[in-house]
């Protein structure tokens, strides 16, 4: 099994805290595609998006976020 290091992330992401959002955010992403449910998965969801974050597979871009007008 690889593990993945905060320092890994943050070399991909930036910083650490920003990579945990990336990955659990593609995690969720991923949730919710219809999927085989008689196929067993060795690895949950966030385990592989955090790998795949670190392996540079897995590419963002940051939004900014908009105001709400009043």
């Amino acid at each position: 099994m690889l593990i993945v290091t905060p320092i890994e992330v943050a070399n991909r992401a930036g910083n650490k805290y920003l990579g945990v959002l990336v990955a659990a955010k593609f995690a969720r992403y991923v949730n919710d595609f219809p999927r085989d449910r008689s196929v067993e998965f060795e690895k949950k969801l966030t385990t592989r998006a955090l790998e795949e974050l670190s392996d540079g597979e897995l590419t963002y871009r940051l939004v900014r976020r908009r105001r709400q007008e009043t």
